[in-house]
């Protein structure tokens, strides 16, 4: 498995930003605004989308970028998109190790079954 340094979000329960590490800021590995990091951070969820979708230097099936993509879909309530993306990179043969904010690592499919389950109660909740 090997080891990204990414800025990705995701929902639920472990807050509402991660990073690459402590200390650093936008997207690590990736290129400026392509998977819509900057975007988020600042609650600009329709700006996140546009940039993750414009960008065509990052896979479409590139873990960071999906779970992005579902977060900001979920922040727009935009329920069912969100569950497709965070369930693509649960069904996706790429596993990465994301960093998170704190500096903790985390797999991209750890996150995102987070994410989906996290999206879950929040839907069974209305």
């Amino acid at each position: 498995m090997k080891l990204l340094l990414v800025s990705a979000l995701i929902a639920g329960t472990m807050g509402s930003a991660v990073h690459a590490a402590p200390g650093m800021t936008g997207e690590i590995s990736y290129p400026k605004e392509s998977i819509g990091y900057e975007a988020l951070m600042r609650g600009d969820n329709e700006r996140a989308v546009f940039q993750i979708m414009a960008n065509e230097q990052v896979s479409s099936g590139d873990p960071a970028k999906l779970l992005n993509l579902g977060r900001a879909y979920a922040r727009m309530g935009h329920t069912d998109e969100a569950a497709k993306m965070f369930k693509a990179v649960l069904e996706s043969r790429e596993s990465v190790d994301l960093v998170l904010a704190d500096g903790s690592v985390m797999n991209s499919k750890v996150a995102a079954r987070k994410a989906y389950a996290s999206l879950q109660r929040r839907v069974a909740t209305r």
